[in-house]
């Protein structure tokens, strides 16, 4: 079963629009900016620079992580501008997923040609 297949196809769709018009090489505050525009567009619900806290032994200590979005609740979306994406940026994404009770996230980077090479969809 793919969890949440329409919602992340719906960011998926935005993401690309996106890329077509920009291009890669700019910096991922550039992106998130106009994702963030995009999304709004769409009317696909969001929030953007989300504060997340880091539990520790039973209590929520604030540490100053942010997800790039968290996509109606449900979707956590981490964006990238690297030359190529590592394994530590899809730990980062999966640490995500369960900080947040997510089930589905993705990791998108924008500094490629084709954006579906930049895109890794992950399922905790």
């Amino acid at each position: 079963m793919l969890y949440e297949k329409e919602l992340t196809s719906q960011i998926i769709g935005a993401a690309i629009d996106v890329h077509k018009a920009l291009g890669p090489g700019l910096l991922e505050s550039a992106y998130q900016a106009c994702l963030a525009r995009e999304m709004g567009l769409r009317k696909i619900p969001f929030e953007r620079e989300k504060p997340l806290p880091v539990s520790y032994r039973g209590e929520y200590v604030e540490c100053g992580y942010r997800l790039d979005f968290l996509v109606d609740g449900k979707v956590v979306v981490e964006l990238k501008s690297v030359n190529e994406l590592h394994p530590i940026h899809e730990a980062q994404l999966l640490t995500y997923l369960k900080l947040t009770g997510c089930r589905v996230g993705l990791l998108i980077n924008f500094n490629v040609l084709k954006l579906m090479d930049g895109v890794v969809r992950r399922v905790l």
